[in-house]
C-alpha cells in the first residue's frame, strides 16, 4: 500500500516516533510532507518518549496522534502504554504503526527473532488490538480496520497496524546528508588501531557490521568485540558493566548519536561511576542511518558538554582524520574516563554485510577475552 495513502486512512494530524526500516516508506512520506515540523512531525529519543509525547498532544488537542515504531521498541512502550495511555489509568487514545521484523516465517538477523514471535502477543497483553498489513492486503481491508477501530479509540482505548516486510511503499525517498566529510567506516579503522588489543562494545547497527567487516579485512578475529546487535542504546551500559569488574582491561565504547540518545541517562551513571579504563566514542551523523537515515536530535548538541556536565572529566568533538588521530593518541596516553565525539557523513557502502558469527558465538569470544586478560594481569 502507499504510504500516504495510508496516512490518509489513518487521518492523524500529528506523527511521532522511531524510525524503522521497515517504515522507511512511512518515514520519508513523513519527511517529504512534513519534515520535522515539531507541531506535525517529531522524531523521538525513544519509543516511550513517544508515546508520551503523543499523550501530551492529545491532552492539548482532543484529537488521537500516531505513533510509529519497531517492533523491537515494544519494550520501551510497555510502560507508557500500561500505566499512561490504558483504559483504566487516563484512557488517552493512540494509534500505533509497528514495523514487524523478525516476523515467524520470514527470516531476518537473530536479534529480530524472538521480538518477531512475541510482537502480536504483547499487543494483546496491552489489550491494543491489531490489524496486519503485508504486500497483498487490500486498501479497502485497511479503511474497514481504521473505521473498526475509531469507537475504540474514541472510548479512550488504544490500537494498532502491524506492517509486514513489504506492506507499505512510497515512490520518493527523502534525502539525508550532513556537511561532514569523514567516513564513519574510516573513523572505526582509526578507532579500532588505537584500541589494539584493548576490546571494543559497539552499538547496534552499521557501526558493528563495519566492525566486524574491519576485523575480517585485517584477518583479525573477533574475540576483542561485543556487538551489541539489538537492545539500542544500552552499549554504553555494558561497556561500564564490563570496565568497572575488569579494570585491568581497557573498554572502548562505539556507540552511535541515535543510540545515544535513546538512553541519555546512561551518560550520568558513567560518569558517577568514573571508570579510568572507559573510553567513549560517539560517532555522530545526526541521523538514524541503520534504519534509512531520518535526522536525529544529536546534530546539533555539544555532546562533550553534556558528557562533562556529567561527569566525564575528558570530552572532546574531531571532525577529520587527523584530529580523530590526534584524540585518540590523547587518550591513549592517560588513564581516564574520555569522551570523543566524531562528526561523520552520513553514509554506508552499498554491499556491507553483517556479522557471520552467532550472538553466542560473540559472547562466548568475548568473555573468553575478559578473562584472559585477565589472567594475564596476575
Amino acid at each position: 500500500m502507499n504510504a500516504e495513502v495510508f496516512a490518509g486512512i489513518l487521518g492523524a494530524e500529528f506523527y511521532t516516533g522511531v524510525p524503522d526500516s521497515q517504515l522507511r516508506p512511512l518515514c520519508d512520506y513523513l519527511m517529504n510532507a512534513f519534515g520535522t515540523d515539531p507541531r506535525r512531525h517529531v522524531i523521538a529519543a525513544n519509543e516511550g518518549n513517544a508515546a508520551a509525547l503523543a499523550a501530551g498532544y492529545h491532552l492539548a488537542t482532543g484529537k488521537t496522534p500516531v505513533v510509529y515504531l519497531q517492533n523491537s521498541g515494544e519494550g520501551n512502550l510497555i510502560n507508557p502504554a500500561a500505566s499512561l495511555l490504558h483504559r483504566r489509568v487516563y484512557g488517552i487514545p493512540v494509534l500505533f504503526v509497528v514495523g514487524w521484523r523478525g516476523e515467524p516465517g520470514v527470516h531476518d538477523e537473530p536479534q529480530h527473532v524472538y521480538q518477531g514471535a512475541v510482537t502480536i502477543k504483547l499487543l494483546e497483553d496491552m489489550e491494543i488490538p491489531s490489524f496486519v498489513v503485508g504486500p497483498e492486503t487490500p486498501e479497502e481491508a485497511v479503511r474497514e480496520a481504521m473505521e473498526g477501530f475509531r469507537p475504540l479509540l474514541e472510548a479512550g482505548g488504544n490500537a494498532a497496524f502491524v506492517i509486514r516486510k513489504g506492506g507499505l511503499s512510497h515512490d520518493k525517498k527523502a534525502d539525508y546528508r550532513n556537511e561532514y566529510a569523514l567516513r564513519r567506516e574510516e573513523a572505526i579503522r582509526l578507532i579500532a588501531g588505537a584500541a589494539g588489543e584493548d576490546v571494543v562494545v559497539s552499538t547496534t547497527g552499521k557501526a558493528s557490521r563495519e566492525l566486524f567487516e574491519l576485523r575480517e579485512a585485517l584477518g583479525q578475529d573477533h574475540s576483542r568485540d561485543f556487538l551489541t546487535v539489538g537492545s539500542m542504546g544500552h552499549a554504553s551500559s555494558i561497556a561500564l558493566g564490563a570496565a568497572l569488574h575488569r579494570p585491568e582491561a581497557r573498554v572502548w565504547c562505539l556507540d552511535g548519536d541515535g543510540a545515544l540518545l535513546m538512553h541519555m541517562g546512561a551518560l550520568a551513571v558513567i560518569g558517577q561511576a568514573g571508570p579510568e579504563n572507559l573510553v567513549h566514542v560517539v560517532l555522530n551523523n545526526g541521523a538514524h542511518e541503520s534504519v534509512g537515515g531520518m535526522p536525529t536530535a544529536a546534530g546539533g548538541l555539544d555532546l562533550p558538554g553534556i558528557a562533562r556536565a556529567c561527569g566525564y572529566p575528558h570530552a572532546v568533538t574531531v571532525r577529520t582524520p587527523e584530529e580523530l588521530k590526534r584524540a585518540l593518541e590523547e587518550v591513549r596516553d592517560r588513564r581516564t574516563l574520555s569522551l570523543i565525539e566524531v562528526k561523520c557523513a552520513v553514509g554506508a557502502r552499498a554491499d556491507l554485510g553483517r556479522p557471520t558469527t552467532t550472538p553466542q558465538e560473540n559472547k562466548r569470544a568475548f568473555m573468553a577475552r575478559l578473562a584472559a586478560s585477565q589472567a594475564g594481569r596476575r
